[in-house]
């Protein structure tokens, strides 16, 4: 079983604490046994405050970290040396335990963390918006990402802040265990299946002023279509609303273009058929609307690095 250890830091956001135990812990197989084991540890073994009006007492010191297969740094705000650039002593002897080719993940300015031990150095990375600045300057040598929910680099991944760290959790179960299970997950969570870690932090109009003026119902309406051709034109129309209007509407609810949504839709979709039927790609292609087995494996070698085929064996097995 793939353990998952929190790190638990004074000043722990509860939150952003309670995530990684609520999205891996739900994790289940066909047969509903977890996946994942969440255990929390601080860096003394000793009880941290919180950001908020309580403190947590947990079980296990910094040495459990050695047992890790991903480590989890929530967010805090007393971070101390940490937003200067120094890793305290501390910390550093808790990562210590850390064995080479653990995963390791941050919730929104956990990331600090993870920068100031060198983690992150000559990689993308992301943190809650309203400290990329500083974090840019702090950390010269990461590639910072203000615009995005999270940004994967494989054994490092961090996430913006407060909810995006669901999207970041969530992702990580489709990556180790396929969409289905991310889907369950969701479902039970009552939370969005799927944001693209693309998608932007700060959408400038997340409400709009009437309900006419949303993109919603397209959304809601093009979903149940994905098969057919979906053109802007068409989404624009069934909004009343021009193509440019759309458009930038669009955008604005939902961080991303209207042609990009679709794509990530349909391979959503498309993994969700090869995970869970036999039908064949060139049938998920034209069903999901794609049109042909070869656009169905540009889009996904593109979002996910791997052809049909490949996926299906991952994740069927």
């Amino acid at each position: 079983m793939h353990r998952v250890v929190v790190l638990a830091l004074d000043g722990v956001v509860p939150f952003e604490l309670g995530i990684p135990s609520r999205i891996f812990g739900m994790a289940e197989d066909a047969a509903g046994e977890p996946l994942y084991e969440v255990l929390t540890c601080t860096v003394d073994g000793g009880p941290v405050r919180t950001e908020a009006d309580f403190t947590v007492s947990v079980d296990h010191g910094p040495e459990l970290l050695s047992t890790a297969d991903t480590v989890v740094i929530p967010a805090t705000y007393q971070l101390g040396s940490t937003r200067d650039g120094h890793l305290p002593p501390e910390m550093e002897k808790a990562l210590g335990f850390v064995r080479p080719g653990t995963r390791y993940v941050s919730i929104c300015i956990g990331s600090y963390v993870l920068a100031a031990a060198g983690l992150l150095d000559g990689l993308r990375a992301t943190t809650h918006w309203r400290h990329t600045d500083h974090f840019q300057r702090t950390f010269p040598a990461v590639q910072v990402d203000p615009d995005v929910l999270f940004v994967d680099e494989g054994h490092v991944v961090t996430s913006a802040g407060v909810a995006a760290g669901l999207d970041l959790c969530l992702h990580l179960v489709r990556r180790d265990h396929g969409a289905d299970v991310a889907t369950r997950v969701a479902k039970r969570s009552v939370v969005p299946a799927w944001r693209d870690g693309g998608q932007a932090q700060f959408i400038e109009r997340p409400v709009p002023v009437h309900a006419s003026d949303s993109t919603a119902a397209t959304r809601d309406w093009a979903l149940q279509r994905l098969d057919e051709p979906l053109q802007l034109s068409r989404l624009a129309r069934h909004a009343n609303m021009s193509v440019r209007t759309f458009t930038r509407r669009f955008a604005d609810e939902v961080g991303t273009t209207p042609t990009q949504w679709l794509i990530t839709r349909r391979v959503d979709r498309a993994r969700q058929l090869l995970e869970t039927t036999d039908l064949s790609v060139d049938t998920i292609a034209a069903d999901v609307g794609f049109g042909t087995a070869t656009s169905l494996r540009q889009h996904m070698a593109t979002q996910l690095g791997v052809p049909p085929s490949a996926y299906r064996r991952t994740f069927r097995a």
